[in-house]
This record gives C-alpha cells, structure tokens and sequence, in this order.
C-alpha cells in the first residue's frame, strides 16, 4: 500500500512539473473560433440559454436519480433488516418531495409568467 501511494505521488508531481515546462500554445483566432464542418458559423457558439431551462434540467436529474434508487427497492424485503431500507428510502423520497413542493412554491417550474 505505501508503494502504491508512493508510486501514485511520484508518478502526478512528474506530470504536474513536466505540464508546467512544456511550450504553451498562444490562442490566435483560429483557434479560438468554433469549427462546424468547414463552414462559416452562422451564429455565436457561446449563446446565453436560459436559467429556468437549466432548472428543469437539474430537477429531472435529481428525480432520475430518485428512480434509479429506489427501483432495487422490492428486494429490500430480502435483507436482514429490511425496516432500514425501507426507512431509507422513505428519507430519501420525503427530501425529494420537499424539495419539489418547495421549488413550485417559489414559481421555478413556471415556464411563461
């Protein structure tokens, strides 16, 4: 184990200083602007998009997540403490739904006003 973690420690100080004495690259316009298959850009690549867009988004990632942990949820019977799981689950859902009902109360999820 201390091998290992010495070899781990060598190994990324060597990468880290070998990075810091390697030519850096000066960014010129072509580099810079975005590439779509040998084209002119019709527009900015680096467009604003909206921050209740970027809400949902991350509700439907949390909520995702909520099924994803709840789905082994049948087999908890199976354990030897199933009242723990279960309990588990029942923090986790609560939370969750919380979190829901109080993002709709302060308006997050009205796309038009």
């Amino acid at each position: 184990m201390t091998q290992f973690t010495l070899t781990a420690t060598l190994i990324s100080t060597a990468l880290a200083l070998i990075s810091f004495w390697l030519p850096v690259t000066s960014p010129d316009a072509e580099k810079l602007s975005p590439y779509e298959c040998g084209f002119d850009p019709l527009g900015s690549a680096r467009l604003p998009y909206s921050m209740r867009f970027f809400l949902i988004a991350i509700l439907f990632l949390l909520f995702d997540l909520e099924i994803a942990l709840l789905l082994p949820s049948p087999w908890a019977a199976q354990l030897p403490y199933p009242l723990n799981t279960i309990i588990w689950a029942s923090v986790i859902l609560i939370l969750l739904t919380l979190g829901f009902i109080y993002e709709w109360l302060q308006g997050g999820l009205e796309w038009a006003e």
